[in-house]
């Protein structure tokens, strides 16, 4: 179960990856932790496809995978 923390509104959650976990941190705007849930909810394919993606590069601060909130692609 993905886990708010009250600072900058982050919510972290696992990836699966065969056997293994990785632990994923992703930064969001939003108030509460429901708000944060619906949002990862909403785009977890493409978190877990950007979060995969950065651990193949090795792309990870202090062994966590770090990502932020989708840039909206609207004009």
């Amino acid at each position: 179960m993905p886990r708010l923390k009250p600072d900058h509104g982050t919510i972290t959650f696992f990836l699966a990856s065969g056997a293994n976990r990785q632990m994923c941190r992703l930064a969001t705007t939003f108030n509460t932790q429901k708000q944060a849930f619906s949002y990862l909810q909403k785009h977890r394919t493409e978190f877990e496809r950007i979060a995969r993606a950065r651990l193949a590069s090795g792309e990870l601060e202090d062994g966590i995978v770090v990502l932020s909130m989708l840039q909206s692609s609207r004009a």
